[in-house]
């Protein structure tokens, strides 16, 4: 029988488990209850309120929470862009294939022949050769195996 994942388990797969749960203060979330210092967007959350409703400084904040300045003030800035969804956490790394601009992809459709096995790395070599752009040959694939499927 699989074993049923704890919290813990889930706060990890989201990526919002909390690296240093011991550094929070805060005495609310030292008693077991409803606060759970190892859930880094409740975390983030009460730190917050906690600076703009209690009247504490930021830096005091931060302090009490375990977090640095600087993360406390990003947690700010995503909080007043987004809401709470601004505190959960978002892929990291590029959101497209930045590199294969029109000018690439114009390159590897002409080298490449419809039906034809794909060279990755031939054409990668190719791009660099000619444009002095760096492309991993799985982009390309993945490129083309997108332009077949419209």
């Amino acid at each position: 029988m699989a074993k049923r994942p704890t919290k813990i388990d889930r706060l990890r797969e989201m990526g919002m488990l909390n690296p240093q749960p011991e550094r929070v203060r805060a005495p609310w979330f030292e008693v077991a209850g409803f606060f759970d210092a190892n859930d880094l967007l409740q975390v983030k959350y009460e730190m917050l309120r906690h600076a703009r409703q209690d009247g504490v400084t930021k830096a005091e904040a931060a302090e009490l929470f375990g977090v640095s300045r600087p993360t406390f003030y990003q947690a700010e800035a995503a909080f007043e862009q987004a809401g709470l969804a601004g505190l959960l956490p978002r892929p990291r790394g590029p959101k497209s294939a930045h590199k294969l601009t029109p000018e690439v992809m114009s390159l590897i459709h002409d080298l490449h022949r419809e039906g034809a096995p794909i060279q990755a790395r031939a054409l990668a070599q190719v791009v660099q050769q000619r444009l002095g752009v760096m492309v991993h040959p799985r982009s390309i694939e993945r490129a083309l195996a997108r332009k077949k499927k419209r």
